[in-house]
């Protein structure tokens, strides 16, 4: 008998077309984000101050970004009565939950970007893509299973 917990453990499958989970997924698997939460993560910033740390942003972009963080949970903003008015963002307990898997993203970007870039130029002169991968710290890759070959 399939008990509550179970129900809710699959309520949910972003694989289906009208899951609520895919518009979700669209703010969350999006580069500003991930570079937003991660300039938040050590603590509140104004808006100029994300602006200038997250370089390339433009302010219409950061501003939509902002809202939508906000209004998904994983941004909470503040503002202090001064005049002009301040403005601070800062992360929820939502978006610090939602920080260690998009840090890891990033990272692991920073870390493969030339095994990318290999990948790349192979592709666009017409060879196959074969790209040494790098090795995870530690991880023997003859280990893998063959499907993730």
């Amino acid at each position: 008998m399939e008990t509550i917990d179970d129900q809710l453990e699959h309520r949910y499958d972003a694989y289906l077309a009208q899951c609520p989970c895919r518009p979700l997924l669209d703010v969350i698997a999006n580069k500003w984000t991930a570079l937003i939460v991660g300039a938040l993560l050590d603590r509140e910033h104004r808006f100029g101050e994300l602006r200038r740390e997250i370089e390339g942003i433009s302010q219409k972009v950061l501003t939509a970004n902002l809202r939508a963080l906000e209004r998904n949970g994983f941004v909470a903003r503040r503002v202090y009565p001064t005049s002009p008015p301040a403005v601070g963002y800062s992360l929820t307990a939502l978006g610090r939950s939602l920080a260690p898997p998009l840090v890891a993203v990033r990272e692991w970007t920073e870390r493969h970007m030339d095994d990318v870039e290999a990948a790349r130029a192979r592709y666009d002169t017409g060879l196959p893509v074969d790209v040494p991968r790098s090795v995870p710290d530690g991880a023997d890759p003859a280990a893998e299973p063959a499907a993730a070959r």
